[in-house]
C-alpha cells in the first residue's frame, strides 16, 4: 500500500516546516503581511514528487562533444495541425485586442499567439501543481534554492497584491497560468488586458497576451522586424569562414551555434536564396543556424530571434515558435 500511495501523501517533514517559517523575516522584507504569510504556508508539506521531477529533469550535465537532437521531429510535433488551426482561431478570435498589444509593444500578433499556444496550448494544459507547496520544496531540497526561494517569496507578494490564493497551480517547477510566468516574473510584467484591473494570466486570454507581448518589448523587441528567415545555403559556403567569435555567457550550446552577424544584404550577395522568396529588409543584421546541418533548412535569426530565447533559451523551441507564428499568418 505504501508504494502506491502518491508522493506527496506522507508524513509531515519537522524540517521542512521549520525550513517554510523561517522565511517570515525575508516575506517581511518585501511587504509581505502576517496574515497573507500564515494563510498561504499553513498545510504545505514537503512534496518528494517535485524533487523527482527536478532531478529528472536537471540530469547530468550534456558534455560539449554530446549530438545535437535534429530539429525536423520537434517541428513536426511542435507545428502541427492542432497548433496551427487553434492558433488561427484564437488569433481570428483575439485579433482587436491583440492589434492594440502589438501597437502599444510592437510585438506581431501572431507571435503573441505561437508562445501563448506552445505553453499552455492555447490554456488548455496549465499545470496542477500547487504553486507555493512546489517552490518551497524545491527551495528546501536546497540545490537551487538561489532561484527557488525568491519564487516562493514572489507567491507570497502576489497573494498580498490580491492575486486569489487557490489560483496558484502551475508546473512543478513553479510556472503558471496561461503564459507559464514565474511568480518573479509575474510580478515584473505581468498587465491587465481586459480592464477589470487585475492581470489575471490563469483564466483572461486578453491578459495573457497582453503580458506576453509586454514580455517581448521587455525583452528587446523591434517592431518591423522578422524574427528570421528561412533561407538555402549556396554550394561551396565556406562556414569556418563565418564562425563566431563570441563567448556566450549564458546557455553555451545554444548561442555557440550561430554565426557571425551580417545583414541581409551581405547574405543576399552570399548566395543565400529565402525558402519562401521574401527578403526581409536589406539593413536588418542576422545570424546563420542550421539546426540539422549542412543540406538541411537554414535560418538567418535576428535580434527578436534573441527576444524569443529571452522567454525560453532553447533553439528549438524559439525556432518553432517563429514557424508557428508564420503558418498563422498564412
Amino acid at each position: 500500500m505504501a508504494a502506491s500511495a502518491p508522493l506527496h501523501a506522507q508524513a509531515a517533514d519537522p524540517g521542512f516546516d521549520t525550513y517554510v517559517q523561517s522565511l517570515w523575516p525575508k516575506a517581511q522584507a518585501r511587504g509581505v503581511s502576517r496574515a497573507t504569510f500564515d494563510r498561504v504556508t499553513s498545510g504545505l508539506r514537503f512534496n518528494a514528487r517535485v524533487v523527482a521531477l527536478d532531478r529528472d529533469n536537471l540530469g547530468a550535465p550534456p558534455r560539449p562533444d554530446t549530438p545535437i537532437p535534429a530539429f525536423a521531429p520537434y517541428k513536426a510535433k511542435h507545428v502541427d495541425a492542432a497548433r496551427i488551426n487553434g492558433g488561427r482561431r484564437v488569433h481570428d478570435r483575439l485579433l482587436p485586442l491583440l492589434s492594440r498589444i502589438e501597437e502599444r509593444t510592437g510585438v506581431p500578433t501572431s507571435i503573441m499567439i505561437a508562445i501563448f499556444g506552445h505553453e499552455t496550448a492555447y490554456g488548455a494544459v496549465t499545470g496542477n501543481f500547487d504553486l507555493p507547496e512546489a517552490l518551497a520544496t524545491l527551495a528546501y531540497e536546497g540545490r537551487r534554492r538561489s532561484l527557488f526561494e525568491p519564487e516562493f517569496i514572489a507567491t507570497l507578494e502576489m497573494v498580498e497584491q490580491g492575486v486569489p490564493r487557490d489560483v496558484l497551480k502551475g508546473s512543478w517547477a513553479g510556472a503558471f497560468g496561461y503564459p507559464q510566468f514565474l511568480p518573479s516574473v509575474y510580478l515584473k510584467v505581468a498587465e491587465d488586458g481586459d480592464g477589470d484591473g487585475v492581470a489575471r494570466i490563469w483564466s483572461s486570454e486578453a491578459d495573457a497576451v497582453e503580458s506576453i507581448g509586454s514580455y517581448l518589448r521587455r525583452a528587446g523587441w523591434h517592431a518591423g522586424e522578422p524574427w528570421g528567415v528561412a533561407v538555402r545555403v549556396p554550394d561551396g559556403f565556406d562556414r569556418s569562414a563565418m564562425g563566431t567569435r563570441l563567448e556566450p555567457t549564458r546557455c553555451p550550446r545554444v548561442f555557440a551555434r550561430y554565426s557571425r552577424w551580417r545583414s541581409m544584404a551581405e547574405w543576399r550577395t552570399a548566395g543565400f536564396q529565402p525558402v519562401s522568396g521574401r527578403w526581409p529588409a536589406d539593413h536588418i543584421q542576422a545570424t546563420l543556424l542550421e539546426p540539422d546541418g549542412p543540406g538541411k533548412t537554414a535560418y538567418l535569426l535576428t535580434g527578436n530571434y534573441r527576444a524569443i530565447l529571452d522567454y525560453n533559451c532553447s533553439n528549438f523551441y524559439a525556432l518553432s515558435v517563429g514557424l508557428l507564428a508564420d503558418e498563422i499568418d498564412r
